[in-house]
């Protein structure tokens, strides 16, 4: 963080978009959440003023012009944020890669004034636009020049285009950004046919190969597999190695012998061997049936993967990036290049446009040219990580190969069950037998340990577990200080040199428990690490946790639900109750990707007079053609406005506008499969975790016996900003409110703004974290292995 000598806060009220015109068109391929794109551009655009058109067909709307180009009100993108695809249409449009089409475009672009342009779309659409952006003040001379167009003054006032991108595509293939805007709806849609593929195939003894989209980007195929725990990939950065066929095919059959009952097999359409040949589903299963005899199906996913609703992240992330995109424009100057906003960790950036196309063609060269290591770290360091810890899980070496260290290291689950605790086991316990440690899994956390439910798990006893929610260890939220006598017991009769713990806010107190109680117990002096799991998000030192992506798609799921049920009854105002302690992170989000018109948190203080504002801007809004409401509140934000308060308080005051309904969601938030995000964040945090796990034994072991009583050997992994860190938990006691149970700083409160405005509300919004342009980093191998995720 800056310091508040240098960083005076920048507010976005001092940018007005008097006088400007903001034009927005989706081209490329449609992807889920675009829509929530246009409609943050929209509501933004026309909060600070400017006026904003629809630029309906892509590129070819902004050639034909006439009612392809049109002013848009607020209203207009009501109901958009939950429609997949793109509601203003996309198109190829050969005319505008000839000068006459361009030429026609800046015409119909300057009868409007219309000067800025968001585009969303793939590399190709942004480099188009860019392209229209060097060559506009010769276009408009030209059109000035034939006289009867424009005028010269014309020409002067419109002389520069501002250009801002998003990139909205499913593949995940542009350099510059973790995630486009898409990619996390279309890993859902995989998931959702991966898991429905496994219960049939598990029923028959199949092998399922299935096909993945991505022509030219592995990211879909790695990540699904990572997520689903696929025996195989094959993706196009990085082809198997000659003679792959018997590897593979041994490593299938190894498996059958070991008692599982299905492969999974996942191939990007891009795929191709290391002499650039391609591999298909169907060569894939030839294979298979021809070598081993089994009996093998193929899948091919196709358009699936572009349909159905965007998930919360994505929504949260598309709006994010429309609002970033109108700030961007408002601030832009003719010396501005046309840049990219985009996500970097959990920061949202500005990237000039041109430098992330480079980079994304570099990848491909490298491809075509056959440097795969090449073009894997060109991919950018989630994409080498996320590769690396495949590789790491997928394949068991044969035990002579593995190291013997003769640690016993032990995993427990602590608190709530949060999906996605499964995936992160599994992961602790894989990397921790190809370190060579003995790994035993503890049952029903701090209570089971202390009961000695505890037992070896090996290698297969996790397979199949990234799929499944809750937690199969079982776990409490029992916290250690009354069981130490037993708990050093059972360390010392089980003889563990390690502790690895999974959960949430009662995982970290359990922590700062045992090494208070060190110095009593030596069986405590042992490398202990953390990795936050809870729905709630509100464990200090961590960004995000497992289990609250998850969470919060049940939650957008069931406001969608509301929200469609209340457009039929009209003059509806839903009250929703959220789970999440004192920290209003579910509420908070929720509200933002479902488009809701109020969240009420306890990080936020409100009283009578804010409620009374509430209903007085839900009356308002019943007169428009939106005619439903839907307001979040967070189960402990005041002890005495309940949901039954607030419910009472909106049914009186809107007697006569609307009528309303309450909702208390409750512990559906905790179950359920866990979502692509949950699945992938604790896989890798957790093979992290294990890592530093085994550095942590080698450093403390001495004379024969681990010793490690330091505060830098007990610490929580967590995701700050752009960076996955270890941090001692005793150095996280003052950013930890106790009373509350939550972090005394929250990132996401920065974001609490952008509902308000989102939803019409005047607010405050400080934008001084965003506004610099940064350039797309080169980055060095060693950077894959110290911090992104």
């Amino acid at each position: 963080p800056r310091s508040a000598m240098d960083h005076q806060p920048k507010f976005f009220e001092n940018l007005s978009g008097t006088g400007k015109a903001i034009g927005v068109l989706t081209s490329g391929g449609d992807a889920q959440g675009m829509n929530a794109a246009v409609r943050a551009v929209v509501r933004m655009g026309i909060y600070v003023k400017a006026k904003v058109y629809f630029v309906y067909e892509g590129y070819q709307g902004m050639v034909d012009g006439g009612d392809n180009i049109v002013e848009v009100s607020w209203e207009s993108v009501s109901s958009i944020l939950q429609v997949g695809g793109t509601v203003i249409g996309s198109a190829r449009c050969k005319s505008f890669r000839t000068r006459e089409g361009r030429l026609q475009a800046a015409y119909n672009l300057v009868q409007r004034g219309i000067t800025n342009l968001c585009v969303i779309g793939g590399d190709g659409s942004l480099t188009g636009a860019n392209l229209f952006r060097e060559e506009w003040s010769g276009l408009l001379e030209e059109l000035a020049q034939n006289g009867k167009f424009i005028d010269e003054e014309a020409v002067k006032k419109y002389a520069y285009l501002n250009i801002v991108g998003m990139v909205g595509s499913i593949d995940n293939d542009f350099c510059g950004t973790d995630m486009t805007i898409g990619t996390d709806s279309a890993l859902h849609r995989i998931i959702e046919v991966v898991d429905a593929i496994m219960t049939t195939a598990q029923s028959h003894q199949r092998t399922f190969v299935l096909e993945v989209m991505g022509r030219h980007c592995g990211y879909l195929a790695l990540v699904s597999a990572l997520a689903c725990g696929a025996d195989w990939v094959f993706i196009p950065e990085y082809p198997p190695e000659e003679g792959w066929e018997d590897s593979m095919c041994i490593k299938l059959s190894e498996n059958r012998a070991r008692k599982k009952r299905l492969n999974i097999i996942i191939v990007a359409e891009g795929a191709i061997d290391c002499h650039n040949k391609p591999i298909t589903s169907e060569k894939v299963k030839d294979l298979v049936v021809q070598r081993l005899g089994f009996d093998t199906r193929v899948t091919i996913l196709g358009h699936v993967q572009r349909g159905g609703t965007p998930s919360a992240f994505d929504r949260i992330l598309a709006s994010r990036m429309g609002v970033e995109a109108v700030l961007a424009l408002l601030e832009a100057t003719p010396a501005t290049p046309a840049c990219v906003v985009s996500l970097s960790g959990n920061q949202a950036v500005r990237l000039p446009l041109m430098e992330c196309v480079q980079m994304t063609q570099e990848v491909q060269k490298a491809m075509d040219e056959g440097r795969f290591i090449e073009a894997v770290r060109l991919r950018g360091r989630s994409f080498e990580n996320n590769l690396n810890t495949y590789k790491l899980l997928s394949h068991k070496k044969p035990d002579a190969e593995l190291p013997k260290t003769n640690f016993n290291v032990a995993v427990l689950n602590v608190g709530a069950p949060a999906a996605g605790m499964n995936a992160a086991v599994r992961a602790a316990v894989r990397v921790g037998i190809t370190e060579g440690h003995k790994m035993f899994a503890v049952i029903d956390g701090f209570e089971g340990f202390a009961r000695g439910k505890i037992k070896e798990i090996s290698w297969g006893d996790v397979g199949g577990w990234t799929g499944q929610g809750g937690s199969i260890l079982g776990t409490k939220r029992t916290l250690p200080a009354k069981y130490l006598e037993k708990i050093a017991d059972q360390m010392r009769t089980n003889n563990i040199n390690a502790l690895m713990v999974i959960g949430g806010f009662e995982a970290y107190l359990g922590l700062l428990e045992l090494s208070a109680a060190r110095e009593k117990y030596d069986e405590f002096c042992v490398p202990m690490v953390m990795v936050p799991a809870t729905v709630s998000n509100n464990v200090p030192g961590s960004d995000f946790s497992i289990g609250a992506d998850t969470a919060l798609n049940t939650i957008t799921d069931t406001c969608d639900r509301i929200k469609q049920s209340a457009s039929g009854t009209k003059r509806r105002v839903f009250i929703i109750e959220t789970m999440g302690g004192y920290c209003g992170y579910l509420a908070n989000m929720g509200a933002l990707a479902a488009g809701a018109d109020a969240a009420y948190i306890f990080e936020e203080q409100f009283d009578i007079r804010e409620l009374q504002a509430n209903v007085e801007h839900l009356t308002e809004k019943m007169k428009t053609s939106i005619q439903r409401g839907l307001v979040l509140r967070n189960e402990n934000c005041n002890e005495n406005y309940t949901t039954d308060f607030i419910y009472q308080l909106y049914s009186e005051e809107g007697k006569g506008v609307f009528d309303c309904r309450k909702n208390v969601l409750g512990h559906m938030q905790q179950g359920g499969a866990p979502s692509p995000f949950d699945r992938n964040f604790g896989t890798k945090i957790s093979a992290k975790a294990m890592q530093w796990i085994s550095k942590k034994l080698k450093e403390t072991y001495r004379k024969g016996k681990v010793f490690a009583n330091t505060d830098d050997s007990v610490c929580l992994l967590g995701m700050r900003r752009r960076n996955l860190v270890f941090q001692p938990v005793a150095e996280l006691k003052t950013e930890t409110d106790f009373v509350h149970r939550i972090p005394r700083e929250q990132w996401w409160l920065k974001l609490r703004p952008l509902m308000k405005i989102l939803a019409k509300y005047k607010t405050s919004y400080d934008v001084s974290d965003s506004g610099q342009l940064e350039h797309v980093a080169m980055h060095s191998p060693k950077e894959a292995e110290t911090g992104a995720i």
